[in-house]
C-alpha cells in the first residue's frame, strides 16, 4: 500500500488528491438493494464476482444484503476473501499446478469452498490435494456454452468428469458452472435473449443427461450483470453470479432495453477523478489519468457530466481530452469525474476506494477508505 492514501474520511471531494477510484455510496448502495430486491421471490441465490471489487469490505456489504457467498477467480483471491471473513467461495475457475492445489485444499480448513474442473486429470489432482491435507472440496463441471473459453462440451463429456468427482472420497460434485461472458455485452435485448436461450438449451441438455447417469445435479452457477433476469426466469439455474452491477461502466451502459434505450437498472457508481494538469489550447486539455488509473479493453472512459468533452487518447500518466466549440471547457485544475469502460480492470490498477456521500451533490464528502486488498491477487 502507498505511505498516503489519497483522501482521509471527513475531507471534501475537492482536496482528494488525483488520481483516485471513487465509489459513489449513494449509487452503490442502490445498486446492492436493487439486486436484491429484483431476486425476491425468484428460485436463485446470488453469489456475485468478487474479481469486479477485489474488497472483502465490499464482499461482506453484498452478503448482509443476501447474497450467499461470493465468487473469486484465482486462489489468491480466495484467500484474501476468507481472511476478511467471507466463508462461502467458489473459485469459478481451472485451479492446476501442485502449489495452487495445495493452497486450495488449505483453504477449504477454513470454509466452503468450490472450484471448478473440465479435465479429468485435474479431478485427479485436486483430489489428492484435497485427501493430503484432510479437506473437502466443492468441485463444479465447467460446460462450454459459446465462450470458446474453459469448459466440456455439454453431455456426456460432462457426466464422466462428474463420476470421477462422485468417486473422490474427498470431492464432492456441486453441480455445473455455465457461463457465457460475450452474452453480458450483447448490446439488442432480442439478441441478448437467444444467446442466453442457448445457454440454457446446452445446460439443460448436461442436467438430463446427469440424471439419466443417476447423477443429481445440486446447483447450476453462471450469469452476469448483463443477462441475470434471464437466467433468473429460466427455472434452470440456482446461482447468479453478476458482479459488475455494484459499480457498472461505460460498457455496459452501452446495452439497450426492450425500448432502444440504454439500460438503466443499475447506476454508475464507480469513477476516477482526474486532475486537469494542462490546458495548452482552448480545444484541448490533459488530465493526470491515464493508462496507469484505467483499462481501455472496453473503450475509453467518458467524463460525467459534461457535454462536449470527450475523453479521446491514453498514454502512461497522460488522458487528453477534446473540447468541442462551446462547451465549457474544464479549468486547469480542475477536477473531473471519468466513468471507467471496464470496471474489473480498473479496480486492479489502484490501492484504495475513496467512498464518497453525495458524490454529485454540495456536501460531497468522504465517508470511508477501502482498501482494495486483492489488488494483483492473480495467482
Amino acid at each position: 500500500m502507498p505511505l498516503h492514501p489519497p483522501a482521509q474520511p471527513g475531507m471534501p471531494l475537492s482536496a482528494v488528491d488525483t488520481p483516485a477510484l471513487i465509489v459513489d455510496l449513494d449509487a452503490f448502495e442502490r445498486n446492492i438493494r436493487t439486486m436484491a430486491g429484483a431476486l425476491v421471490d425468484k428460485p436463485v441465490r446470488l453469489r456475485p464476482h468478487a474479481k469486479t471489487h477485489k474488497s472483502p469490505v465490499i464482499a461482506r456489504k453484498q452478503m448482509a444484503a443476501g447474497a450467499v457467498g461470493i465468487c473469486c477467480q484465482k486462489v489468491s483471491e480466495a484467500e484474501i476473501m476468507a481472511e476478511g471473513g467471507i466463508g462461502d467461495i467458489l473459485v469459478t475457475n481451472q485451479v492446476v499446478g501442485a502449489a495452487k492445489l495445495d493452497r486450495l485444499a488449505a483453504l477449504a480448513k477454513h470454509a466452503r469452498i468450490g472450484v471448478c474442473v473440465d479435465h479429468a486429470g485435474n479431478v485427479a489432482d485436486l483430489s489428492r490435494a484435497a485427501a493430503r491435507i484432510g479437506a473437502a472440496l466443492d468441485v463444479y463441471v465447467e460446460i462450454d456454452v459459446g465462450a470458446g473459453r474453459c469448459g466440456v462440451a455439454p453431455g456426456a463429456a460432462a457426466v464422466e468428469l462428474a463420476r470421477a468427482i462422485e468417486a473422490s472420497p474427498a470431492l464432492r460434485f456441486a453441480g455445473l458452472q455455465a457461463y457465457q461472458g460475450g452474452a453480458q455485452h450483447i448490446r439488442a435485448p432480442e439478441d441478448r435473449r437467444a444467446a442466453v436461450a442457448a445457454v440454457v438449451g446446452a445446460a439443460s441438455e448436461t442436467v438430463a443427461a446427469l440424471e439419466a447417469a443417476g447423477l443429481s445435479c445440486p446447483a447450476v452457477t453462471g450469469a452476469g450483470t448483463g443477462t441475470f433476469p434471464l437466467e433468473a426466469a429460466s427455472g434452470l439455474y440456482t446461482e447468479l453470479q453478476a458482479g459488475s452491477y455494484i459499480f457498472m461502466d461505460a460498457d455496459y451502459a452501452r446495452n439497450l432495453d426492450q425500448t432502444g434505450k440504454p439500460v438503466t437498472q443499475f447506476e454508475h457508481a464507480l469513477f476516477v477523478l482526474a486532475t486537469v494538469m494542462s490546458a495548452p489550447v482552448p480545444d484541448r486539455a490533459v488530465t493526470d489519468a491515464g493508462l496507469k488509473s484505467f483499462s481501455v479493453d472496453s473503450g475509453l472512459p467518458h467524463p460525467w457530466d459534461r457535454p462536449g468533452v470527450r475523453y479521446v487518447s491514453a498514454s502512461d500518466e497522460h488522458g487528453t481530452l477534446a473540447i468541442e466549440p462551446g462547451a465549457g471547457a474544464p479549468a486547469h485544475g480542475e477536477k473531473l469525474l471519468l466513468v471507467p469502460g471496464h470496471c474489473d480492470p480498473t479496480v486492479n490498477l489502484h490501492d484504495w476506494y475513496v467512498a464518497i456521500r453525495d458524490l454529485h451533490g454540495p456536501n460531497a464528502t468522504v465517508e470511508a477508505l477501502w482498501p482494495v486488498a486483492a489488488r494483483g491477487a492473480a495467482f
